[in-house]
């Protein structure tokens, strides 16, 4: 087993990882699964895991709007579909063995603990797996600022943006050009410059003022994870400049 570079990171799956091939299904077990095993896998190297999961696959504000629905309560609508999915999770990661905690921007009680930094980071110092619903807690803001803002509040070594079946951070969609070139490495500057597809604005930007490095890569790339940690070529990699 590689050695792992990073002892602490903050996953984040968007809805699609938990979203199977069927049109009409919003949560694929069978899928979650594999995302578990991925998960165990990384652990297995004793490194310490957050996991911030979007909802893309139950519901997106922005699209709730333009079909008239109000922004604020749609956005509020979609952080409640994010502890779906993390209900998901935790349902199937326990069911391997991996003790985990839910940890709500929302006030969910029943299902989730509040958020709380110094009770996330005594989760994972203990071996746990802390799943982080409901974004910021606030609406216009996306769940890649919230896997961006939890990294910064959790103290990670590395933010690790999983895609679903793309390889990286490219030029245009790889799916549609096949002219699209792949970036291994990229500034923070250049990421927001060129106006490339990684994340929202906000959350790239927290990432620079705070010298968060972010790797991009293929979640159904096999051990992709593991790669990830250990420090291997994989993906994209997003710093300030320098290759670490």
């Amino acid at each position: 087993m590689a050695q792992a570079k990073y002892k602490r990171v903050l996953l984040k799956l968007s809805g699609e990882a938990f979203k199977g091939g069927k049109a009409d299904t919003d949560i694929d077990a069978a899928v979650v699964s594999d995302v578990a095993h991925r998960i165990k896998q990384a652990l297995d190297m004793n490194i310490q895991i957050a996991v911030v999961v979007g909802a893309g696959n139950i519901w997106r504000g922005a699209t709730a709007e333009k079909a008239g629905f109000d922004r604020v309560t749609a956005d509020y609508a979609g952080m409640l579909a994010t502890a779906i999915n993390a209900l998901a999770l935790q349902d199937t990661l326990g069911k391997i063995g991996i003790e985990t905690r839910v940890q709500s921007a929302l006030t969910i009680q029943q299902v989730a603990e509040p958020f709380i930094r110094r009770r996330a980071i005594r989760h994972m110092e203990k071996g746990r797996v802390v799943i982080l619903a409901g974004g910021t807690g606030n609406p216009y803001m996306t769940t890649d600022t919230a896997a961006a803002l939890r990294s910064i509040e959790l103290g990670v070594d590395v933010l690790l943006m999983t895609k679903n079946r793309v390889d990286g951070v490219y030029d245009a969609d790889p799916r549609k050009d096949v002219n699209a070139k792949k970036f291994d490495h990229l500034t923070y500057l250049q990421a927001l410059n060129m106006r490339l597809q990684v994340m929202d604005t906000t959350a790239l930007s927290l990432c620079m003022d705070n010298k968060l490095p972010i790797i991009v890569f293929n979640l159904q790339a096999e051990h992709s994870i593991e790669h990830a940690i250990s420090g291997e070529k994989i993906g994209t990699l997003i710093n300030d400049g320098e290759i670490k």
